[in-house]
């Protein structure tokens, strides 16, 4: 099966996003699939606003136009809102093409910390982009329900995966830092919620590895805070496996795969209990959710690693790319037959 991938958000950008495009296009490449994958590295660019080390695609609309009617796709799936996902998205339209869509940020939250935009105002526009979808796929049960509760139709269960392959516990690895270590990977930026981390009172040491809009102020404000940038990602493995604990933040992930890295690498997870972490780490025993983070934090440094390790384990890649492939939909309704077998064949298969 010839499946078209659109996405804006695509190497060298770093984060969850990119990292779950990634290892599903090879998971889809490994079942014998061809995946033409339409990303802004092809396109004339600009720095995304509020964020200048994120490049959009300019314009893009008539190459993209010419690339889906080139490969014809059997199935096409729009990952992102950006530029290239609006452009396929009206190109299907004015085509009568079908196609899915995911929800893998929450931009209404967002656009609300960053430039004070009410929420309600962008989830309307983002309902209206996903609208046409025949299917919009969702990583957790608690962003469905958000969505849910915000009109969003043709809502479609699709959790994420971890490379359990390459995210492992590493014995000794160690930052040469006093313990305890609490640790947080990510984006520096106002959707991380990163002053509620920064700011507890907290023994030993908090590192953060990750860049972003706000990676300067916070820098002056928290200077006992250990700022290592940005390291390749198979350095992460060493990273997270010295860490203590995971200390997560946010109150806006659709699903928070930094959570399920560290826990894979066997270190315990401390965040909220809100729809992210309820999804990533719930209630299990390998991580700590509590209103209050300080006492997750300190909680965490109880839990057992292997514990964390076991969690992580329940979401292997495998049925994460056969639930891809059974929410898809033929393009065009003469001739994906290919399509629907495939799609028939997973579905009997996780039924």
């Amino acid at each position: 099966m010839k499946i078209a991938l659109v996405t804006d958000a695509w190497l060298p950008q770093v984060n969850g996003v990119v990292t779950t495009l990634l290892e599903l296009q090879e998971g889809l490449w490994a079942r014998g699939h061809e995946v033409v994958t339409i990303e802004p590295s092809a396109f004339k660019r600009f720095a995304c606003p509020g964020y200048r080390e994120i490049e959009l695609a300019w314009r893009p609309a008539r190459r993209v136009a010419q690339l889906l009617d080139a490969t014809r796709p059997d199935a096409i799936h729009i990952a992102t809102e950006g530029p290239l996902g609006s452009a396929a998205r009206a190109h299907c339209l004015r085509q009568g093409l079908a196609f899915t869509t995911a929800f893998h940020t929450r931009f209404p939250d967002i656009l609300a910390k960053a430039l004070h935009i009410p929420p309600r105002w962008s989830y309307a526009w983002f309902k209206r982009f996903h609208a046409p979808s025949s299917g919009v796929m969702v990583p957790t049960d608690g962003m469905l329900q958000i969505l849910r509760g915000h009109g969003f139709a043709n809502l479609r269960r699709w959790s994420h995966g971890v490379d359990l392959s390459l995210f492992q516990p590493v014995d000794g690895a160690n930052l040469g830092l006093p313990r305890p270590l609490f640790l947080f990977v990510g984006r520096v930026s106002y959707e991380k919620n990163l002053d509620a981390f920064l700011k507890l009172d907290l023994p030993g040491s908090k590192v953060v590895y990750g860049v972003g809009p706000l990676l300067e102020r916070l820098q002056r404000q928290y200077p006992q805070v250990h700022w290592r940038g940005v390291v390749p990602r198979v350095d992460l493995v060493r990273v997270y496996s010295a860490a203590d604990v995971f200390v997560f933040p946010s109150h806006s992930e659709t699903f928070g795969l930094v959570m399920l890295e560290a826990m894979a690498c066997g270190t315990p997870v401390a965040a909220f209990p809100v729809p992210g972490p309820l999804d990533v780490v719930g209630r299990s025993d390998g991580g700590v959710l509590d209103h209050d983070l300080g006492n997750a934090a300190l909680q965490a440094l109880q839990v057992p690693r292997e514990r964390a390790r076991a969690r992580a384990l329940e979401f292997d890649w495998a049925p994460v790319c056969e639930q891809f492939i059974a929410h898809l939909v033929p393009a065009r309704h003469e001739g994906s037959a290919t399509v629907t077998k495939a799609s028939q064949k997973i579905h009997k298969l996780v039924s």
